[in-house]
């Protein structure tokens, strides 16, 4: 386990679009697929990171939080699964099943998602306006496994909660840190390591 930070991609970047297929349903995801939401969050996450782990009850529950509220939520994994096949998508699926997960869970295989929007650790979070123009950017709070801090969500919920009331998201914004991406042998982006 290599604890890694995100990348904090640049605030005001535009939603790389992506088609991928939801492990549970088979859909198609893209961001057409939340074309009506005020909001989208773009969760990087799978299914053995212990700093997922850590945060996965509260993933499943801010998805039940937000369903009705205007916010479209997007879980991926880019893990590589020959390395990890724990995280492959049968694993996923009965994951996103036993947590009760109400959004799409997709596999990246090729990582080019997860390049797209430069992400580097699970859980890397990423929400977007409604004009899918990147807003927030970072930790969903200050608990870690085995630091004690309570679990809130309190960074990320306060930028959900901002953008959807079309207040500005405060750009003091701390970075997500988790376990790094698995990247396939000789796929790995430039800033992997950094």
């Amino acid at each position: 386990m290599v604890k890694t930070l995100s990348t904090m991609l640049p605030l005001g970047t535009k939603a790389p679009d992506f088609s991928l297929e939801d492990v549970v349903s088979g859909d198609k995801i893209s961001l057409k697929t939340f074309a009506d939401k005020k909001a989208l969050l773009v969760m990087f996450i799978c299914v053995h990171c212990p700093f997922v782990k850590h945060l996965q009850n509260a993933l499943a529950a801010l998805g039940k939080e937000y369903v009705d509220k205007g916010l479209g939520i997007v879980a991926i994994s880019a893990n590589d699964i020959t390395t990890h096949p724990g995280d492959a998508p049968d694993k996923m699926k009965e994951m996103a099943e036993t947590l009760g997960f109400n959004f799409p869970f997709c596999y990246d295989e090729s990582q080019e998602v997860a390049k797209a929007y430069t992400a580097a650790c699970t859980p890397d979070f990423f929400l977007f306006d409604a004009d899918n123009t990147l807003v927030y950017r970072g930790q969903f709070d200050d608990s870690r496994p085995g630091n004690d801090v309570p679990i809130t969500g309190k960074d990320l919920k306060a930028a959900i909660e901002d953008v959807l009331r079309d207040r500005k998201v405060d750009t003091q914004q701390k970075p997500s840190i988790g376990c790094n991406i698995k990247w396939k042998a000789g796929n790995e982006p430039p800033y992997f390591g950094v």
